[in-house]
Protein backbone atom coordinates (compact mmCIF):
# COMPACT_ATOMS: atom_id res chain seq x y z
CA UNK A 1 0.00 0.00 0.00
CA UNK A 2 1.42 3.76 -0.27
CA UNK A 3 2.45 5.37 2.76
CA UNK A 4 0.39 8.35 1.32
CA UNK A 5 -2.76 6.62 1.35
CA UNK A 6 -2.56 4.68 4.80
CA UNK A 7 -1.53 8.01 6.36
CA UNK A 8 -4.71 9.33 4.50
CA UNK A 9 -6.98 6.33 5.47
CA UNK A 10 -5.98 6.58 9.39
CA UNK A 11 -6.61 9.98 8.99
CA UNK A 12 -10.34 9.25 7.50
CA UNK A 13 -11.04 7.33 10.42
CA UNK A 14 -10.33 9.47 13.06
CA UNK A 15 -12.26 12.35 11.19
CA UNK A 16 -15.20 9.72 10.52
CA UNK A 17 -15.36 9.15 14.68
CA UNK A 18 -16.02 12.61 14.95
CA UNK A 19 -18.37 13.19 12.11
CA UNK A 20 -19.96 9.64 13.56
CA UNK A 21 -20.53 11.49 17.04
CA UNK A 22 -21.84 14.75 15.43
CA UNK A 23 -24.38 11.81 13.57
CA UNK A 24 -25.10 10.83 17.25
CA UNK A 25 -26.36 14.27 17.65
CA UNK A 26 -28.37 14.23 14.54
CA UNK A 27 -30.34 10.89 15.51
CA UNK A 28 -31.05 11.97 19.09
CA UNK A 29 -32.31 15.38 17.93
CA UNK A 30 -33.71 15.47 14.42
CA UNK A 31 -36.87 13.40 14.63
CA UNK A 32 -37.39 14.89 17.87
CA UNK A 33 -37.13 18.33 15.96
CA UNK A 34 -34.78 19.63 18.10
CA UNK A 35 -31.26 22.05 17.16
CA UNK A 36 -28.36 19.96 16.53
CA UNK A 37 -26.05 22.86 17.66
CA UNK A 38 -27.75 24.20 20.79
CA UNK A 39 -27.86 23.10 23.87
CA UNK A 40 -24.60 21.49 23.86
CA UNK A 41 -23.82 17.66 24.51
CA UNK A 42 -25.76 16.59 27.95
CA UNK A 43 -26.95 13.72 29.46
CA UNK A 44 -30.61 12.28 28.75
CA UNK A 45 -31.38 11.21 32.17
CA UNK A 46 -29.78 14.01 34.56
CA UNK A 47 -29.27 16.80 32.30
CA UNK A 48 -25.67 17.27 32.65
CA UNK A 49 -23.38 18.47 30.60
CA UNK A 50 -20.57 16.53 28.86
CA UNK A 51 -17.62 17.28 29.48
CA UNK A 52 -15.01 16.85 26.40
CA UNK A 53 -12.63 14.29 27.77
CA UNK A 54 -16.26 11.86 28.10
CA UNK A 55 -17.47 13.10 24.68
CA UNK A 56 -14.51 11.55 22.73
CA UNK A 57 -15.61 9.18 19.93
CA UNK A 58 -15.74 5.62 21.40
CA UNK A 59 -12.99 5.93 23.81
CA UNK A 60 -14.94 7.61 25.95
CA UNK A 61 -17.97 5.23 25.80
CA UNK A 62 -15.40 2.81 26.49
CA UNK A 63 -13.84 4.32 29.77
CA UNK A 64 -17.15 5.58 31.61
CA UNK A 65 -18.11 1.46 30.93
CA UNK A 66 -21.28 2.76 28.98
CA UNK A 67 -22.62 4.86 31.53
CA UNK A 68 -22.86 8.39 32.87
CA UNK A 69 -20.07 9.85 35.12
CA UNK A 70 -23.10 12.05 36.93
CA UNK A 71 -25.60 9.92 37.49
CA UNK A 72 -24.59 6.30 36.07
CA UNK A 73 -27.84 6.10 33.94
CA UNK A 74 -26.99 3.59 30.98
CA UNK A 75 -25.65 4.95 27.81
CA UNK A 76 -26.79 3.29 24.50
CA UNK A 77 -24.11 1.07 22.77
CA UNK A 78 -25.50 2.74 19.57
CA UNK A 79 -22.91 5.56 20.23
CA UNK A 80 -19.89 3.52 19.68
CA UNK A 81 -21.35 1.66 16.68
CA UNK A 82 -22.87 4.57 14.98
CA UNK A 83 -19.05 6.06 15.75
CA UNK A 84 -17.57 3.42 14.36
CA UNK A 85 -19.40 2.60 11.24
CA UNK A 86 -19.26 6.18 10.08
CA UNK A 87 -15.07 5.80 10.85
CA UNK A 88 -15.04 2.69 8.90
CA UNK A 89 -17.01 4.03 6.06
CA UNK A 90 -14.68 6.91 5.85
CA UNK A 91 -11.52 4.42 5.76
CA UNK A 92 -13.99 2.79 2.81
CA UNK A 93 -14.50 6.05 0.93
CA UNK A 94 -10.54 7.20 1.32
CA UNK A 95 -9.41 3.69 0.09
CA UNK A 96 -11.52 4.40 -2.93
CA UNK A 97 -9.20 7.29 -4.14
CA UNK A 98 -6.87 4.59 -3.82
CA UNK A 99 -8.75 2.20 -5.99
CA UNK A 100 -9.38 5.07 -9.24
CA UNK A 101 -5.51 5.77 -9.16
CA UNK A 102 -3.93 2.37 -8.76
CA UNK A 103 -3.50 1.79 -12.76
CA UNK A 104 -1.61 5.60 -12.85
CA UNK A 105 2.35 4.66 -12.99
CA UNK A 106 4.18 8.06 -12.89
CA UNK A 107 1.54 9.74 -10.37
CA UNK A 108 -0.16 6.41 -8.88
CA UNK A 109 -1.87 8.77 -6.49
CA UNK A 110 -3.11 12.09 -8.19
CA UNK A 111 -6.64 12.16 -7.89
CA UNK A 112 -8.86 14.00 -10.71
CA UNK A 113 -11.54 16.36 -9.65
CA UNK A 114 -13.96 14.39 -10.78
CA UNK A 115 -13.10 11.58 -8.40
CA UNK A 116 -12.32 13.28 -5.52
CA UNK A 117 -16.35 14.69 -5.84
CA UNK A 118 -17.46 10.83 -6.10
CA UNK A 119 -14.96 10.51 -2.64
CA UNK A 120 -17.15 12.84 -1.34
CA UNK A 121 -20.35 11.64 -2.51
CA UNK A 122 -19.43 8.15 -1.16
CA UNK A 123 -18.48 9.50 2.27
CA UNK A 124 -21.56 11.57 2.25
CA UNK A 125 -23.95 8.81 1.07
CA UNK A 126 -22.51 6.19 3.45
CA UNK A 127 -22.97 8.88 6.59
CA UNK A 128 -26.65 9.65 5.70
CA UNK A 129 -27.15 6.04 5.26
CA UNK A 130 -26.04 5.40 8.65
CA UNK A 131 -27.97 7.60 10.55
CA UNK A 132 -31.44 6.87 8.73
CA UNK A 133 -30.79 2.82 9.38
CA UNK A 134 -30.68 3.97 13.59
CA UNK A 135 -32.82 6.98 13.12
CA UNK A 136 -35.78 4.14 11.06
CA UNK A 137 -34.41 1.49 13.64
CA UNK A 138 -35.23 3.53 16.37
CA UNK A 139 -38.08 5.63 15.75
CA UNK A 140 -39.64 4.29 12.81
CA UNK A 141 -39.22 7.31 10.47
CA UNK A 142 -37.35 8.99 8.01
CA UNK A 143 -36.75 12.32 8.16
CA UNK A 144 -36.92 14.85 5.33
CA UNK A 145 -33.43 16.30 6.80
CA UNK A 146 -32.09 13.12 5.50
CA UNK A 147 -33.99 12.21 3.01
CA UNK A 148 -34.96 14.82 1.21
CA UNK A 149 -31.46 17.14 1.97
CA UNK A 150 -29.87 14.14 0.84
CA UNK A 151 -31.09 14.22 -2.38
CA UNK A 152 -30.37 17.44 -3.20
CA UNK A 153 -27.02 16.64 -2.20
CA UNK A 154 -26.15 13.60 -4.25
CA UNK A 155 -28.06 15.84 -6.90
CA UNK A 156 -25.92 18.77 -6.15
CA UNK A 157 -22.63 16.81 -6.76
CA UNK A 158 -23.68 15.32 -9.86
CA UNK A 159 -24.41 18.99 -11.16
CA UNK A 160 -20.63 19.94 -9.63
CA UNK A 161 -19.17 16.84 -11.56
CA UNK A 162 -20.99 17.52 -14.34
CA UNK A 163 -18.58 20.91 -15.06
CA UNK A 164 -16.00 18.93 -15.07
CA UNK A 165 -16.30 16.17 -17.44
CA UNK A 166 -14.01 15.75 -20.25
CA UNK A 167 -15.01 16.83 -23.77
CA UNK A 168 -16.65 13.89 -24.42
CA UNK A 169 -17.92 11.90 -21.38
CA UNK A 170 -21.39 10.54 -21.05
CA UNK A 171 -22.42 12.24 -24.10
CA UNK A 172 -25.06 10.20 -26.10
CA UNK A 173 -24.64 9.65 -29.66
CA UNK A 174 -27.34 8.22 -31.60
CA UNK A 175 -26.98 7.25 -35.32
CA UNK A 176 -23.76 5.78 -35.63
CA UNK A 177 -24.00 3.48 -38.28
CA UNK A 178 -24.96 5.91 -40.83
CA UNK A 179 -22.92 8.87 -41.13
CA UNK A 180 -24.43 12.79 -40.72
CA UNK A 181 -23.33 14.66 -44.20
CA UNK A 182 -23.45 18.43 -44.19
CA UNK A 183 -23.76 20.71 -47.23
CA UNK A 184 -22.73 23.93 -45.89
CA UNK A 185 -18.74 24.98 -46.91
CA UNK A 186 -16.20 22.93 -45.01
CA UNK A 187 -18.59 20.24 -44.93
CA UNK A 188 -17.76 17.10 -42.81
CA UNK A 189 -18.81 13.10 -42.36
CA UNK A 190 -19.90 12.67 -39.03
CA UNK A 191 -19.42 9.35 -36.77
CA UNK A 192 -22.86 10.47 -35.22
CA UNK A 193 -25.75 12.73 -34.16
CA UNK A 194 -24.81 13.91 -30.45
CA UNK A 195 -28.11 13.55 -29.13
CA UNK A 196 -26.73 14.98 -25.45
CA UNK A 197 -23.79 16.33 -24.24
CA UNK A 198 -21.98 14.80 -21.25
CA UNK A 199 -23.34 17.30 -18.36
CA UNK A 200 -27.32 17.08 -20.25
CA UNK A 201 -26.82 13.18 -20.22
CA UNK A 202 -25.64 12.78 -16.61
CA UNK A 203 -27.95 15.59 -14.59
CA UNK A 204 -30.79 14.15 -17.14
CA UNK A 205 -30.40 10.35 -16.26
CA UNK A 206 -29.61 10.70 -12.91
CA UNK A 207 -32.54 13.06 -12.69
CA UNK A 208 -34.70 10.18 -14.38
CA UNK A 209 -33.45 7.88 -11.99
CA UNK A 210 -34.47 9.53 -8.82
CA UNK A 211 -37.61 9.74 -10.32
CA UNK A 212 -37.65 6.49 -11.81
CA UNK A 213 -37.02 5.07 -8.32
CA UNK A 214 -39.67 6.61 -6.51
CA UNK A 215 -42.42 5.82 -8.40
CA UNK A 216 -42.02 2.06 -8.07
CA UNK A 217 -42.24 2.43 -4.39
CA UNK A 218 -45.29 5.08 -4.93
CA UNK A 219 -46.86 2.52 -7.53
CA UNK A 220 -46.45 -0.24 -4.93
CA UNK A 221 -47.65 1.78 -2.06
CA UNK A 222 -50.86 2.77 -4.04
CA UNK A 223 -51.67 -1.02 -5.24
CA UNK A 224 -51.49 -1.99 -1.39
CA UNK A 225 -53.47 0.52 -0.38
CA UNK A 226 -56.06 0.38 -3.24
CA UNK A 227 -56.22 -3.48 -2.14
CA UNK A 228 -56.18 -3.40 1.46
CA UNK A 229 -57.34 0.05 2.55
CA UNK A 230 -54.73 1.29 4.49
CA UNK A 231 -50.94 2.27 4.17
CA UNK A 232 -48.54 -0.38 4.04
CA UNK A 233 -45.54 1.73 3.03
CA UNK A 234 -44.09 5.48 4.30
CA UNK A 235 -43.78 8.19 1.85
CA UNK A 236 -40.39 8.05 3.79
CA UNK A 237 -39.08 4.92 2.31
CA UNK A 238 -39.87 6.54 -1.89
CA UNK A 239 -37.73 9.61 -0.35
CA UNK A 240 -35.25 7.43 0.88
CA UNK A 241 -35.52 5.23 -2.34
CA UNK A 242 -35.30 8.34 -3.86
CA UNK A 243 -32.05 8.84 -2.31
CA UNK A 244 -30.07 6.20 -3.15
CA UNK A 245 -30.89 7.11 -6.82
CA UNK A 246 -29.56 10.87 -6.59
CA UNK A 247 -25.93 8.64 -5.49
CA UNK A 248 -25.67 6.16 -7.16
CA UNK A 249 -28.48 5.60 -9.86
CA UNK A 250 -31.56 3.92 -11.13
CA UNK A 251 -30.11 0.73 -11.28
CA UNK A 252 -28.79 0.72 -8.08
CA UNK A 253 -31.44 1.54 -6.47
CA UNK A 254 -33.61 -1.01 -7.72
CA UNK A 255 -30.78 -3.35 -6.68
CA UNK A 256 -31.28 -1.88 -3.36
CA UNK A 257 -34.97 -2.16 -2.99
CA UNK A 258 -34.57 -5.76 -4.08
CA UNK A 259 -32.21 -6.82 -1.47
CA UNK A 260 -33.54 -4.60 1.03
CA UNK A 261 -36.64 -5.90 1.59
CA UNK A 262 -35.63 -9.28 1.07
CA UNK A 263 -34.19 -8.41 4.40
CA UNK A 264 -37.14 -7.06 5.94
CA UNK A 265 -38.92 -9.79 4.73
CA UNK A 266 -36.21 -12.50 6.25
CA UNK A 267 -36.34 -10.54 9.67
CA UNK A 268 -39.87 -10.39 9.65
CA UNK A 269 -40.42 -14.08 9.05
CA UNK A 270 -37.26 -14.56 11.67
CA UNK A 271 -39.60 -12.50 14.41
CA UNK A 272 -42.80 -14.37 13.47
CA UNK A 273 -41.04 -17.83 13.71
CA UNK A 274 -39.78 -16.67 17.50
CA UNK A 275 -43.75 -15.64 17.89
CA UNK A 276 -42.50 -11.82 18.28
CA UNK A 277 -44.64 -10.56 15.67
CA UNK A 278 -47.96 -11.16 13.02
CA UNK A 279 -48.73 -10.02 9.51
CA UNK A 280 -49.46 -6.79 10.40
CA UNK A 281 -46.00 -5.96 12.44
CA UNK A 282 -44.81 -2.29 11.16
CA UNK A 283 -40.75 -3.54 10.28
CA UNK A 284 -38.12 -0.46 9.69
CA UNK A 285 -38.20 -1.00 6.39
CA UNK A 286 -35.06 1.78 5.88
CA UNK A 287 -33.00 0.42 7.95
CA UNK A 288 -33.06 -2.25 5.78
CA UNK A 289 -32.88 -0.25 2.79
CA UNK A 290 -29.87 1.13 4.63
CA UNK A 291 -28.09 -1.59 5.36
CA UNK A 292 -28.61 -2.89 1.46
CA UNK A 293 -28.15 0.70 0.39
CA UNK A 294 -24.39 0.32 2.00
CA UNK A 295 -23.83 -2.90 0.34
CA UNK A 296 -24.60 -1.68 -3.07
CA UNK A 297 -22.46 1.20 -2.78
CA UNK A 298 -19.37 -0.80 -1.94
CA UNK A 299 -20.19 -4.34 -4.72
CA UNK A 300 -22.96 -3.04 -6.54
CA UNK A 301 -21.62 -2.27 -9.67
CA UNK A 302 -19.94 -5.90 -9.65
CA UNK A 303 -23.07 -7.38 -8.97
CA UNK A 304 -25.06 -5.57 -12.04
CA UNK A 305 -21.98 -5.80 -14.32
CA UNK A 306 -22.33 -9.81 -13.45
CA UNK A 307 -25.76 -9.76 -14.67
CA UNK A 308 -26.18 -7.55 -17.55
CA UNK A 309 -22.90 -10.58 -18.49
CA UNK A 310 -25.24 -13.08 -17.14
CA UNK A 311 -28.14 -11.77 -19.80
CA UNK A 312 -25.58 -11.10 -22.68
CA UNK A 313 -26.24 -7.09 -22.30
CA UNK A 314 -23.40 -4.80 -22.93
Amino acid sequence: MNPLVGAIEFSGFLIGLFFGSFLNVCIVRVPRGESVVTPRSHCMACGHGVRWYDNLPVLSWVLLRGKCRDCGAQISRRYPVVELAVGLWSVAATAQLDIFTMHRIETPFNPSVNEWIATIGFETFGWLLIGLIAIDWEWHRLPDEFTLGGTAAGMFLVCVQAIFLGPKDYQVVLNTTHQLRLSSPGSFAAKGNVFLTGPEALIFGRLAAVVGAALILLIVRWAYKAMRKRDGLGLGDVKMLAMVAAFLGFWPAVLTLLLGTMLASAYGIALMARGKAHGLTKLPLGSFLGVAGLFVALFGDGIIGWYRGLLGVG
